[in-house]
């Protein structure tokens, strides 16, 4: 069975999309239709700007959307019978089995983005990648800090990041190297994703999600906080909303979808990885880019 998978923040790159953009009248269309959405000319940040002007939340996320969705267009779904997306990438993965028009999609994305970045500024915090220790043990020295400290993301085995108060993930980090962890690095995120500290985004997020048209799924979505097949809009919806505060499992939902028959992964958007993720995940499956 064949998967389509969706790609985060951090897959951006200047000149993204460009390719796309112009391969086809279509594509082209559907992406000019981003700047009237948006009201700001996106493309030509994504095309023309610098990483700088591309590392901005409110930038970054709509603009790995639009890349996505074009690439989605460009290979016509594939033929997948299950997707999936990392983070904002659910998204996409929205877009790829019918919930969600790209319209719509577009502005929960942009709105999400605005929502994340005032609750980064409200309350600066931190986010670090901690390798080479098992999930459990990450999870046990997390509990044990005094101040605001979780899993974020499962990336894959060996590889999970942590997010929250600065001084309670610098303090985990420590404990973590004391535990053997390889590295704890500190990301240049300005704000704890996936963490409670993104409350007030969620709020927001949850109140526009609402008021927002979401189908019957055509194929099941291995949503982040469940990493169980869905299709029902009223659950998604729900999903969607608790992702904000709550971890991203993207080595469970892999998992999932491979114990439900996936054997061939196809990454959509910008980037490459999430099919390094899944090998590292199961390296008996197939993982690669929708285009190269």
């Amino acid at each position: 069975m064949k998967a389509l998978v969706f790609p985060g923040q951090g897959s951006q790159f200047v000149g993204m999309g460009k390719e796309l953009y112009d391969s086809r009248k279509d594509i082209k269309d559907l992406m000019e239709s981003a700047n009237e959405i948006l009201g700001f000319d996106i493309l030509s940040i994504m095309f023309n700007g610098t990483d700088a002007d591309l590392k901005k939340t409110e930038v970054t996320q709509p603009s790995i959307f639009i890349h996505s969705v074009a690439a989605l267009k460009a290979v016509n779904g594939l033929g997948a019978e299950m997707v999936a997306g990392h983070s904002l990438g659910e998204f996409s993965a929205l877009v790829a089995n019918g919930v969600l028009s790209f319209d719509d999609g577009l502005k929960l994305v942009s709105e999400r983005a605005k929502a994340m970045q005032d609750a980064c500024d409200a309350n600066p915090s931190s986010m670090a990648a901690i390798l080479g220790l098992d999930d459990a043990k990450v999870e046990e020295i997390c509990a044990q800090i005094s101040g605001i400290v979780v899993p974020a993301n499962y990336n894959c085995p060996g590889q999970l990041v942590i997010s929250g108060e600065t001084p309670a993930v610098e303090e985990a980090c420590a404990k973590l190297k004391e535990a053997g962890a390889k590295r704890a690095l500190l990301l240049p995120v300005n704000g704890a994703f996936h963490s409670p500290l993104m409350q007030p985004a969620q709020e927001r997020l949850a109140a526009a999600i609402e008021k927002t048209k979401f189908r019957k799924a055509t194929i099941p979505v291995y949503q982040n906080i469940t990493t169980t097949a869905v299709t029902n809009p009223d659950e998604i919806k729900q999903n969607l909303i608790a992702q904000l505060t709550g971890p991203v499992k993207w080595t469970q939902s892999v998992q999932n979808m491979i114990k439900d028959g996936a054997s061939n992964f196809v990454e959509v958007g910008p980037g490459k990885t999430l099919q390094g993720l899944i090998k590292k995940i199961d390296g008996s499956v197939e993982a690669a880019s929708a285009i190269l």
